[in-house]
């Protein structure tokens, strides 16, 4: 083929002209530039302290709770959650659609060959006959190329190719951050599984002290120290507490379920190992500025990755109202014998161009423009929805983690001061100022504020895995978002 090429360009060189006027107007381009909308971006954090340095979360941040459990499961979940293997395949659909989308830019070639043998009858036979001695079969060999090449004269097709590259972006984008969802969801329901352990223990000590409160309370009736009501009191409260227990179990089974959907196992394949919720640690985190955080959010670089594909969908439909111009070329080759296949004088040679320009299109072209620029300004509302709704997270993360600690402190507090009580009490039993059933009181506001500190413990830790999630989970945008066009 470079044989038929150098014979076309030698042979014709009054084409050279037109295709070096095609590629010079190749350079044109119509449609806006694209701009990134301009927001007002808070100097600061209103909700982080001042005088701390910024601390944002690493690539793996999920480690710093300090649960080896929790990387287990993460690590199950980056292989085999559906979701992220969902837009893993998104992805590479995007990338597949911008290989097809830069066809356009290159020349199309198509050939065809065919080749035929002719035996010549020997001299003197009769007519109509087939002659025994006739001479050899003789070849005969044609080929013959055609290529053709719309040269992009207002930049349609690269702004075609632009759009699909910028959607594979946006791909890109997307599953990082369904990533980050899906990481995020499997500590969030890892600790309310560790949670409702620690809810449920509680739950059958406090029916276990309710019990044995009843039963003092039914020996104190048959000696005639206490009346009915308080005996039915009581046996009320034991069957609240004793029906409470299958929602506890319900709940842990149901959050131990919703752990095999995000880990892409069933349950029968679940091992759920014993940990400690009170084991877990929360380190410190504080976000820098604000601006800085637009490059932490993968959820922020897709929606200016889609942008910039609406961008471009509005160049390439404004380019579609200009002319086109076709240049096609044809080269053929003919020989009786292979050995004269590439002969001189064997090539025949033809080329043309053809313009072609809309003039009547029922409103499609003007259709197309229309929706490429209402498609441009939801997604330029999406992004600045999504810029103001990052700025938000931030700012209602922080301040869930500070009031979650101050509850957490405070429920710390409240149960020392009911191990305080019971221990009072216990020493008044000894001393036989009080009844046994003072005690199991005791035991049972102690393990009601027990709970309650469980509650607000997961509190605490569910606003630092949100706020981890708010500040990016370590991803970072490495080198900007290309901007073709602007």
């Amino acid at each position: 083929m470079r044989a038929l090429f150098h014979h076309r360009q030698s042979a014709r060189p009054g084409r050279s002209p037109i295709l070096a006027l095609a590629l010079l107007l190749s350079g044109c381009a119509v449609g806006p530039a694209f701009h990134a909308p301009r927001l007002a971006n808070p100097a600061r954090f209103v909700s982080a302290p001042q005088d701390a340095p910024p601390r944002w979360p690493s690539a793996t941040w999920w480690r710093a709770f300090g649960s080896a459990p929790l990387d287990h499961f993460i690590i199950e979940a980056e292989r085999h959650n559906f979701s992220i293997r969902l837009a893993a395949a998104e992805l590479e659909a995007a990338n597949a659609d911008a290989e097809v989308a830069g066809a356009p830019l290159l020349p199309t070639v198509s050939a065809t060959g065919n080749a035929q043998w002719q035996r010549i009858p020997h001299p003197g036979a009769a007519a109509g006959t087939l002659a025994t001695g006739g001479r050899n079969p003789s070849p005969f060999y044609g080929a013959s190329a055609q290529i053709s090449y719309l040269v992009d004269l207002w930049g349609k097709n690269r702004d075609a190719l632009r759009q699909a590259l910028a959607d594979a972006q946006a791909s890109r984008f997307n599953r990082d951050a369904v990533a980050l969802t899906e990481v995020t969801a499997v500590a969030t329901t890892w600790f309310q599984i560790l949670a409702d352990r620690d809810a449920l223990a509680i739950g059958l000590r406090n029916l276990a002290a309710a019990t044995r409160l009843l039963a003092q309370l039914k020996a104190e009736f048959a000696a005639g120290t206490v009346d009915a009501v308080t005996v039915a009191q009581q046996s009320a409260l034991v069957a609240s507490e004793r029906a409470n227990i299958p929602v506890l179990r319900s709940q842990l089974r149901q959050e131990t379920l919703g752990l095999g959907i995000l880990v892409g196992r069933p349950p029968e394949s679940l091992t759920i190992p014993q940990e400690n919720i009170w084991s877990l640690r929360i380190p410190r985190l504080m976000p820098g500025l604000p601006s800085s955080l637009l490059r932490r959010r993968p959820d922020i670089a897709q929606a200016e990755a889609n942008l910039i594909a609406a961008n471009a969908g509005i160049r390439a439909a404004v380019a579609s109202f200009f002319p086109s111009i076709t240049l096609t070329g044809q080269a053929n080759e003919s020989s009786a014998a292979l050995d004269t296949l590439l002969a001189p004088g064997s090539l025949l040679l033809n080329a043309a161009a053809s313009v072609s320009q809309p003039l009547f299109e029922g409103g499609r072209l003007t259709g197309n423009l229309a929706v490429s620029r209402a498609v441009y300004q939801e997604d330029v509302a999406t992004y600045e929805e999504t810029v103001v709704r990052a700025f938000t997270d931030v700012e209602t993360s922080l301040t869930a983690l500070h009031y979650a600690t101050i509850q957490t402190r405070r429920e710390a507090e409240a149960v020392r001061e009911a191990r305080r009580a019971l221990s009072a009490v216990r020493a008044q039993l000894n001393a036989g100022i009080v009844d046994v059933s003072a005690v199991l009181t005791a035991e049972e506001t102690l393990l009601g504020d027990q709970n309650s500190y469980t509650q607000a413990e997961l509190t605490r830790l569910d606003a630092a895995i949100h706020l981890y999630q708010a500040l990016g989970g370590g991803w970072h945008l490495r080198r900007p978002i290309d901007r073709p066009g602007s």
